[in-house]
């Protein structure tokens, strides 16, 4: 066989190859890049998310942080105060009533 003819159809077939590679290129290229876009979006969802947790963390360490450093209170008593205020009053009272 002449290898100028085998050149002319290994040429012919590098053609077709690419003639049909090219769109399926294009077609895996767009789904990556949607994939991608679907991963950033539910990326940057989650990190609202985490921020809207850390805020609440945030107050709530405030909270907590007043209530330690606050030093006309008891801690325990602010605690009580925070889960139901009709506790906090008896307690005050029966603690004016032992002194």
């Amino acid at each position: 066989m002449n290898p100028i003819a085998l050149m002319g159809e290994f040429i012919g077939l590098v053609v077709v190859v690419m003639i049909f590679s090219i769109p399926l290129l294009r077609l895996w290229t767009r789904h990556r890049k949607e994939t991608m876009q679907l991963q950033a979006d539910l990326t940057a969802e989650k990190a609202a998310q985490y921020a809207t947790d850390n805020k609440a963390l945030e107050d709530r360490v405030a909270v907590l942080e007043r209530i330690v450093t606050d030093r006309g209170y008891d801690v325990a008593t602010q605690i009580e105060a925070l889960r139901d205020q009709r506790r906090v009053d008896e307690l005050l009272e029966d603690r004016s009533a032992a002194k």
